[in-house]
C-alpha cells in the first residue's frame, strides 16, 4: 500500500468530516490525483476498506465511503506519521 496515497485519502475525508453517517461518493476519492495514478488510488481504497478505517455503503448508482467512527484517533495519527502535518 502506497502510504503517501492513503494518507492523502485519509486527510481529505477527515478535512470535509467524512466520518460515520457523513458519506461521499467512492468516485470523488481519486479528485485531486493524477490521472495515471487513478488505479493506484483505488487499490488503495481497497486496502483502507480491508483495513477498516473506511466504510463503504452501496447505493443505488455505486458505492459511498466514509471513515470509521471508531478508528478516527488512529487514522489522525497515521496522517501525522505520514504526512508530519497535524489537526
Amino acid at each position: 500500500m502506497n502510504e503517501v496515497i492513503a494518507a492523502t485519502i485519509l486527510y481529505n475525508l477527515r478535512r470535509k468530516n467524512k466520518i460515520g453517517n457523513k458519506h461521499t461518493p467512492m468516485d470523488s476519492l481519486s479528485k485531486g490525483f493524477p490521472k495515471h495514478l487513478r488505479g493506484e488510488v483505488k487499490d488503495v481504497t481497497g486496502d483502507l476498506v480491508r483495513r477498516g478505517w473506511i466504510n463503504k455503503n452501496p447505493t443505488c448508482y455505486g458505492f459511498e465511503v466514509s471513515l470509521d467512527k471508531d478508528s478516527v484517533v488512529e487514522i489522525e495519527r497515521f496522517i501525522f506519521r505520514v504526512m508530519d502535518f497535524e489537526f
